[in-house]
């Protein structure tokens, strides 16, 4: 300051300039480097983010309590960002405005007032992870920010079913940016499309497996927006998604499916003659929520035994899973659980008195002939035609080794005889849903013509990430046996004496879901398949064994461990 003050006033002028400058620069910075963290991650980043609390497990998860999986919230971030780039590279960089989701609704059981125990629409599952009913969901373009909109329903709500999470806990509890109230969908949605160019994507379009329509989100108001909505970019970006799943969705997959895998083991060794189907069903059903927290099944049960395994979709209304199990019978039980929308699909057939005759074991083992050849050869690259012959393929040999067949099989092939004693394709996507999504998604191969071929849910080339059923199987269906006998081109391989032994046998099936990998496969499911290990099992045998008697199965040893899956080591 007494320097300052010896300058000249012109000079003195010039020092005062020269630090307000370097003053105002420095603000600049400070402010500057203090906004950076506050500025928003790009896209990137969200899925560098997610990916590594997917593996860490950081942040909010979903667990049912005790030591069930915890599902990391950050698994819908992650699939968020996904279907952001997927949408970019599909409509460009440029492309502005948001992708709207409803959730499913809570619907009532026909003209009453009862409630069925809610399940998530799936779309909205894969996209947010949320469990409740009657949310809507929006994701920014370009940012990937996600916004729900929650009901605040009030006292009378309250009152029976209890008070409605605030937004800052519906936040907390998804890990997202934005909870608003629902009441605030239409203003927000208006605000998101005040650029002339911004578009509203929703959600529209054909479900190869059901011929159903997925339905794009309705609201008061939306129709004001007609010009500027998008229904055919979003449907085929977020099925083409769900066909391959993170690391995070195999995860829980792997969990779904040790689960159902221990229920099927316990299912076996409780079984007697004398029970009834639904006993078996009861027994699933009662360990998957017990010990694995999964209040949801993937399906309907099949508890088929006897001839029933005939009728391959058995365990409907009129067919309610309720034959007495008598001796002699083969049981064949499709039951897998689901945990967290994510399922499993798993079939498992024994005989119900703990042993198998000599034509059981001859077909059960004709089809786990088929089920090992498949799971050889499952890799990138693969077309899943092929492999549906493959499976064809093993169990025509088999029903040579029997006597019931006489002749080649390739000729057996050109024939078709192979849709006679496997009239089902020989499996089919899955994820959050059991027949899941992309099977015949549009630039995919089309349904095949031929008998047998033309019951697969898709016909892709497989690749790394997808995760499909492998269950072949073998059935002794009276219509078709007849069909077969009258056909001069298929009858001539079929031994008429021996096929009689056959009738009213029912069928085996054999059912577990494989992950495809760069360098092979993965099965996820681990339960019984050796006649030795069902047998074993069937007597009190402990499940998982010590030692792997068919590692060609490829089986994927894990366990349950402070709510995560850990590898088990089985020696083979």
């Amino acid at each position: 300051h007494f320097l300052h003050s010896l300058l000249p006033i012109r000079m003195k002028c010039l020092v005062t300039t020269t630090v307000f400058l370097l003053l105002f620069s420095l603000i600049l910075s400070l402010v500057s480097a203090l906004a950076k963290p506050l500025s928003m991650p790009s896209l990137a980043d969200k899925r560098a983010t997610a990916e590594f609390s997917c593996t860490a497990c950081n942040g909010p998860f979903y667990s049912q309590g005790l030591e069930t999986y915890r599902v990391p919230m950050a698994l819908y971030e992650l699939n968020r960002a996904r279907l952001v780039e997927a949408m970019v590279s599909k409509l460009g960089k440029t492309d502005t405005g948001i992708v709207l989701f409803q959730g499913g609704k809570q619907t009532t059981r026909y003209d009453t007032d009862h409630e069925p125990v809610f399940r998530q629409e799936s779309y909205f599952h894969w996209a947010f992870g949320v469990s409740e009913a009657d949310i809507y969901g929006a994701i920014s373009l370009p940012s990937g920010n996600a916004t729900l909109f929650v009901p605040q329903r009030g006292i009378d709500f309250e009152i029976f079913c209890g008070k409605d999470p605030s937004c800052d806990m519906v936040q907390e509890k998804y890990g997202l940016e934005e909870v608003l109230p629902l009441e605030q969908l239409a203003e927000y949605v208006n605000s998101q499309l005040e650029n002339p160019e911004a578009k509203l994507h929703l959600l529209s379009g054909l479900n190869t497996d059901s011929g159903n329509m997925a339905m794009p989100a309705r609201y008061d108001g939306i129709d004001k927006h007609a010009s500027k909505m998008d229904i055919e970019s979003l449907f085929s970006c977020i099925a083409e998604l769900r066909v391959f799943k993170t690391k995070a969705e195999v995860d829980v997959m792997r969990y779904t499916n040790w689960v159902s895998s221990m229920a099927h083991a316990e299912v076996m060794r409780a079984c007697r003659v004398g029970m009834v189907e639904y006993q078996l069903e009861s027994l699933f059903q009662h360990h998957t929520y017990t010990h694995g927290g999964c209040r949801h099944m993937s399906y309907t049960c099949i508890c088929a035994c006897g001839p029933n395994p005939a009728v391959l979709h058995y365990g409907h209304a009129g067919a309610p899973n309720n034959r007495l199990l008598k001796e002699g019978d083969l049981a064949l039980l499709d039951m897998g659980a689901e945990y967290h929308c994510y399922a499993s699909d798993i079939t498992c057939s024994f005989p119900v008195n703990g042993e198998f005759s000599s034509d059981q074991r001859r077909v059960y083992e004709a089809v786990l002939d088929a089920q090992v050849a498949v799971i050889a050869c499952m890799k990138p690259g693969t077309t899943w035609t092929d492999m549906h012959r493959t499976a064809e393929r093993a169990v025509l040999k088999g029903l040579i080794r029997t006597g019931l067949l006489v002749g080649d099989v390739e000729d057996m092939l050109a024939a078709d005889l192979g849709g006679i004693f496997m009239p089902h394709g020989l499996g089919h996507l899955i994820g959050i849903d059991t027949h899941d999504v992309g099977g015949y998604a549009i630039g995919t191969p089309p349904r095949p013509d031929k008998p047998g071929l033309n019951k697969l849910r898709t016909a892709r080339v497989l690749k790394e990430g997808m995760v499909l059923t492998v269950e072949p199987g073998c059935y002794f269906i009276d219509p078709l046996l007849d069909m077969a006998m009258w056909n001069p081109d298929q009858n001539k391989f079929i031994n008429s004496e021996r096929l009689n032994d056959f009738r009213g046998f029912g069928g085996i099936r054999l059912e577990d879901d494989v992950l495809v990998k760069a360098d092979g496969c993965e099965n996820l499911t681990i339960c019984p398949r050796a006649v030795e290990e069902v047998v074993d099992v069937m007597k009190g045998g402990a499940w998982p064994p010590q030692r792997d008697m068919m590692p060609e199965l490829r089986r994927s040893w894990v366990e349950r461990g402070n709510g995560k899956m850990v590898r088990l080591d089985v020696a083979e």
